[in-house]
């Protein structure tokens, strides 16, 4: 049951870090990724958006932290858990920046191919499986400190969305 949950509150955190870069290289006709439109969508609203992960890590570390009450005698392994969550959000920026310079660079409706896709693809999941075997060693100590209390709001918190569900009740019940 621990290590479910365990593994659960170390995916969302790597969820949380790193969602960006895909958004960053979709883009659709005219040059308009999904990205771009919720940007113009949260300025339209009045909002500031983020253009990098980096921008967004602080904030929602001083979320965490104070959802999750964390005590003067929990601060180490906070402090562990969440420098691992920033450098792999300035880890996070670099493959933005990269795949952004990269689209630039392209001719105009150029694609790359079915091999470097699958290649890319490749190198992803190494350096996702490398950032989740990061963040879980940082959470282990920190999940250990937290009080019951505290680990039933770690549960609430750190649950990742599933594929093809609406954050407000839509797609299948979870199990």
């Amino acid at each position: 049951m621990k290590k479910t949950i365990l593994s659960t509150l170390v995916s969302a955190a790597l969820v949380a870090a790193t969602a960006t870069p895909v958004l960053a290289q979709s883009a659709g006709p005219g040059g308009e990724g999904p990205q771009a439109r919720h940007m113009t969508q949260r300025q339209h609203q009045g909002q500031q958006g983020f253009r990098l992960p980096s921008e967004r890590v602080e904030a929602r570390l001083a979320y965490l932290k104070t959802a999750l009450k964390i005590t003067d005698a929990q601060q180490p392994q906070w402090n562990g858990f969440a420098d691992t969550l920033r450098k792999h959000a300035r880890e996070a920026d670099k493959r933005v920046q990269a795949a952004r310079t990269e689209a630039a660079g392209r001719e105009k409706g150029a694609q790359p191919t079915a091999i470097d896709r699958m290649e890319r693809g490749q190198e992803r999941l190494a350096a996702a499986y490398t950032r989740q075997a990061e963040t879980l060693a940082a959470a282990k100590p920190l999940y250990a400190a937290l009080s019951p209390e505290q680990q039933k709001i770690a549960d609430g918190l750190f649950t990742p969305h599933r594929h093809g569900m609406s954050r407000h009740g839509g797609g299948h019940p979870r199990a």
